[in-house]
Order: structure tokens, then C-alpha cells, then sequence
């Protein structure tokens, strides 16, 4: 079973990835889960399994770089370019965490040190929304599994 922090970290991996390779401006919902865990994207297109496992690979790929993850808190007048959309109101700075070379991303919440400390990335299912969003549901397998 995966720790909160492996998930989180994973969370931040697939949202990179719908972001750059699928038009997503943002997870809009997510829960996390020791055992599965699920996330919501604006995603117009229809996904296919196709899709799905692409998904999957390039989540895969960034956890086998071995990125580090390391945080660090910044002025929030120096935020400009990041996503501030859960920021709250009066804040004058934001941590900003940072995988690799791959995201760098405003949260507050806990996360591994290194993405070699990540399972195996996979779907579980997914499926259209009535509000029209995309979920994703994914939990993280042992390294060796498939």
C-alpha cells in the first residue's frame, strides 16, 4: 500500500503530464488514498486506451528519473507564473514545491524526497463526469509489478 506522500507526489507527476500532453489547466478535484486515489481534469477530448496508457508511461518515465523533490517558500510577488489558484486570501508567500526539473508547483502538502521512492504508476478506471470533467482514478503499485 502506498503512504499519502508517495500519492501526493504522483498527484503533482499526472497533472504535469494532463497539463502538457492533454490540454488540462488544472486538477479541479482530487482524493487521495493510501489504496487508490482519484483526480478531476478539464479534458475536452474522449480518451482512449490508447490514451490511457500514455498516460501512464509518461508518468512512469518521470518517476524513473529519479527527480528529486525539494520545496522552498517565496514571496508571493514572486509567484507570478505558477498557478495560484488555492492561495489563500492575504497570503504573502507560498511554498512552492519542485520535482526535478519536471513541476514546480504551489502546495502546502506532504511528499517524498526523491520520485525513485514511487511505485509503479496505473489506472485503475476513468470516466466522464456529469459535470463534464475527466476523472482519473490511479493507485501505485510495487516497483517490480507491471
Amino acid at each position: 500500500m502506498a503512504t499519502l506522500k508517495q500519492m501526493h507526489t504522483t498527484e503533482h507527476i499526472l497533472t504535469r503530464v494532463m497539463k502538457d500532453h492533454f490540454g488540462a489547466t488544472r486538477n479541479f478535484e482530487m482524493h487521495l488514498g493510501e489504496k487508490k486515489s482519484k483526480c478531476d481534469y478539464d479534458v475536452s477530448k474522449e480518451l482512449s486506451e490508447e490514451d490511457i496508457r500514455r498516460i501512464e508511461d509518461l508518468v512512469n518515465a518521470e518517476i524513473e528519473k529519479r527527480h528529486p523533490v525539494e520545496s522552498e517558500v517565496i514571496p508571493l510577488s514572486e509567484a507570478e507564473g505558477y498557478d495560484l489558484w488555492k492561495v489563500p486570501e492575504g497570503a504573502t508567500e507560498i511554498r512552492i514545491v519542485r520535482i526535478g526539473d519536471f513541476d514546480a508547483t504551489p502546495c502546502a502538502g506532504e511528499h517524498v524526497a526523491n520520485t525513485a521512492q514511487l511505485g509503479r504508476f496505473k489506472i485503475i478506471s476513468y470516466s466522464r463526469k456529469e459535470d463534464g470533467l475527466l476523472r482519473l482514478r490511479f493507485k501505485l503499485l510495487p516497483r517490480e509489478a507491471g
